[in-house]
């Protein structure tokens, strides 16, 4: 399907893009040595978190100053005055920031919610890498707005996926199993607060809340510290880092000595309570059968136990997960399944230990397979254990779930299983790592009824630039005795101005992993490259030009090609933020069978190229009006594709957030003209960083639905409180006839987090 004249354009771009490129950096090394700092441990009062800064205990600990930027000049002192001091006591860390502004009436304040986009606002942030094995840690982050925005890093934040992370890039859909787990909520607390010489930013970050190595009551810590300035699109870090890394190249990190920790055990628990009123509307082959309301009342319990300052027991019992925020729609005009990330709290603990494969195209383990069966149903989750931390230098995750099943009525074929996974690491030198993983799914009460995956994996640092990831997995299900292996290899070379990448996987058409996510089956192997040139401007509102080409490409395991893409985008990043950029697709696919990608519109068999053109564009996405979207035209399989999508996003301060998104698409094809139209609308009000009212509309026309989740909030610690949710979907003839409601519902939670011990 690869046309000469396509890899004629290819040869030509590449040459030009990349004459005089300095390959000898390949072997080059960032050199400088590690800043660090001394934590001063106290006794008697410690700081009351008010974001004042005017404890006494400040005034004696060491003063960490010396931010270099990252951007926009790297290498640049930051722009504005900042000073930090570390302070801890028997219990927790804390950190104090003084954030000077000559001018604070410019201080953007970002969002007030939880693990709001930082780039919208001023912010900063903190990450303690607790083993100082240079490649795992945890963030925690605050704004002007004093949210609490916290995370875990995993692999230096690299999640080892189909596109690897590029500077810029938005993470919070790389989910859980990504390098970076943004959905985590630990238990701490920070407080901002403003005067005339700028802001000011306090934390108490406690020791139970990280996971650290035992054997030693007096500790050195990886750290590293970024303060970000929204107008001048700034980011200045503690340990200097290139800017084509972020805060999570732990591998650059700084040193925090002096830290006394405590050696503890420690356990709590969080009861829930829930009261709920649902509306179900049931069919069977295309017939309302039933209508059916109900008023269940239940409880249920998560417990935490601390079994050693590095290995933590977390227990759960009639699980539920009522207050998580329903999935975003989207639109797919292909034959192969969409990728959404978990939001569960449960399974976002720790979730980077249990991490094998590659993100987002095969995820050797992904817990969204626990709890929600293959049409959509929640399936209740009767209990579970995961056993996650270190042991004597080794990463371990252990976890077991058992799940009920469903009635026939809702969804056949969804029985009782029991889940079990178990994970081990060990991190090497020079960002290095080694892995093993079981999963396997099995049947209660039924030992012919289970699915098995085994995997080992492996990642070489080479230098600071170079990085060689590898697995090589294998499954195991009755009925299937073909080629149940799969590997994958990928390289990726990353310097201040170039990225190259390439990589490659294949499954064998029996490989199956059902606990895990797999992007098509039936066998294949795949290659994906890519090849990036950032340059900088010399336009004073122009930041840099962003110009690369990937090509990717899947074959069946017999050679017949099933899908191509060759991609050319060229961006213009500007100085407030802002992008704009036009992209251009060289596409193939080749049909076996038939497939109905619109009702009543089958496409036929057989082997089609297209050329599809884009233009990106991107607003200011800090200003109180953001605008943001693709158009994109050209042919489509035997027809035509025209259309695009637009996000409209309006802030008033800190406390109110409104937002439209729509796509629409327009598809005219021999087989039949269809057009695709998905509309989302957000609001958003936050009267304190843990008291919210949000809400997610949703219509498309796919689904044939109109959907509704609203959300209220008033919370405690680690994402416990109260939640009261309604959630409600329609059937609808389209964008403004409705149909018969599926279904309603009306949910009052409440969880309280008490420590034992």
């Amino acid at each position: 399907m690869a046309k000469t004249h396509i890899k004629n354009i290819l040869s030509a771009f590449l040459m030009v893009l990349f004459t005089g490129l300095p390959f000898s950096a390949l072997n080059s090394q960032e050199t400088g040595s590690r800043p660090s700092a001394t934590v001063l441990t106290i006794e008697g009062n410690s700081p009351t978190i008010d974001g004042r800064l005017d404890d006494a205990v400040w005034a004696n600990a060491e003063i960490i100053t010396n931010f270099f930027q990252s951007e926009p000049v790297e290498g640049d002192p930051v722009s504005e005055r900042t000073e930090v001091r570390i302070v801890a006591d028997s219990e927790a860390i804390y950190v104090g920031a003084w954030l000077y502004d000559r001018t604070p009436d410019q201080i953007v304040l970002g969002e007030r919610v939880r693990d709001a986009n930082l780039q919208m606002g001023d912010y900063f942030s903190i990450i303690l890498d607790t083993y100082q094995d240079r490649q795992n840690g945890f963030i925690f982050s605050t704004t002007p707005a004093s949210i609490e925005y916290d995370g875990q890093v995993v692999r230096e934040g690299q999640g080892g996926g189909l596109i690897p992370n590029r500077v810029g890039q938005t993470r919070q859909q790389a989910g859980a199993m990504g390098g970076f787990n943004l959905n985590w909520d630990a238990d701490w607390e920070v407080a901002a607060t403003r005067d005339g010489a700028g802001w000011y930013a306090e934390f108490r970050i406690p020791f139970s809340t990280l996971s650290y190595a035992g054997g030693s009551s007096l500790q050195t810590w990886g750290i590293n510290m970024v303060r970000g300035i929204r107008r001048n699109n700034e980011e200045a870090f503690w340990a200097p880092i290139p800017r084509q890394y972020d805060i999570m190249r732990l591998s650059l990190a700084g040193n925090l000595s002096g830290i006394t920790v405590p050696v503890r055990r420690a356990a709590t628990v969080t009861p829930f309570i829930l009261g709920s009123a649902e509306r179900n509307y049931t069919t069977e082959y295309g017939r309302k059968t039933r209508f059916d309301q109900k008023l269940p009342r239940e409880v249920g319990i998560d417990a935490k136990i601390t079994l050693t300052s590095s290995l933590t027991l977390d227990l759960t019992a009639n699980t539920d997960f009522a207050q998580v925020e329903v999935d975003e729609q989207r639109t797919n005009l292909t034959r192969f399944p969409l990728f959404f990330p978990e939001k569960r709290g449960f399974f976002l603990e720790n979730a980077g230990t249990f991490t094998a494969g590659t993100p987002q195209a095969i995820d050797l383990f992904f817990s969204r397979r626990i709890g929600l069966s293959a049409g959509g149903n929640v399936v209740p989750i009767l209990a579970g254990a995961r056993l996650s931390g270190k042991v004597k230098g080794l990463g371990v995750g252990l976890m077991q779930m058992f799940t009920d099943g469903l009635d026939s009525s809702v969804e056949s074929g969804v029985v009782p299983n029991s889940f079990s996974v178990a994970r081990v690491t060990k991190e090497l030198e020079g960002r290095s790592r080694i892995g093993a993983m079981f999963v396997q799914r099995r049947a209660t009460g039924n030992e012919k009824n289970y699915n098995r995956t085994y995997s080992v994996d492996g990642r070489v640092g080479l230098g600071d630039k170079v990085t060689y990831d590898t697995w090589v997995a294998r499954t195991e299900t009755p009925g299937r005795s073909g080629n149940d292996f799969a590997q994958s290899h990928r390289v990726q070379f990353r310097s201040q101005n170039v990225e190259v990448y390439g990589h490659y996987m294949m499954t064998g058409e029996d490989f199956n992993p059902e606990v895990g996510f797999l992007d098509r089956r039936g066998g294949y192997r795949t290659f994906t490259g890519n090849l990036l040139k950032l340059t900088r401007s010399s336009v004073s509102w122009i930041r840099e030009h962003d110009t690369h080409v990937t090509y990717r490409a899947y074959w069946e395991l017999g050679g017949f090609e099933q899908s191509s893409i060759l991609h050319f985008d060229y961006e213009i990043l500007l100085e407030n933020g802002g992008k704009f950029g036009p992209e251009f697709n060289f596409m193939g696919e080749g049909v076996r069978v038939p497939f109905e990608i619109s009702p009543g519109v089958i496409i036929q068999p057989g082997s089609y190229d297209f050329f599809q053109t884009f233009f990106d564009f991107g607003t200011d996405p800090s200003a109180p009006f953001a605008l943001a979207g693709t158009i994109k035209g050209g042919s489509f399989f035997a027809g035509h594709q025209a259309g695009g999508n637009a996000s409209l996003t309006y802030r008033q301060g800190s406390a109110l957030s409104a937002g439209l998104a729509v796509d629409h698409q327009i598809i005219r094809l021999p087989e039949g003209n269809f057009e695709t139209s998905l509309v989302g609308i957000r609001f958003g009000y936050f009267f304190t960083p843990r008291v919210f009212l949000q809400s997610l509309i949703q219509y498309s026309d796919q689904a044939n639905t109109w959907g509704a989740n609203v959300r209220f909030g008033l919370l405690d610690t680690a994402g416990t409180g109260l939640y009261i949710v309604y959630n409600g979907v329609q059937n609808s003839y389209g964008l403004t006839q409705f149909k018969s409601p599926r279904g309603r519902s009306f949910t009052v939670k409440y969880s309280k987090n008490v420590r034992i011990f």
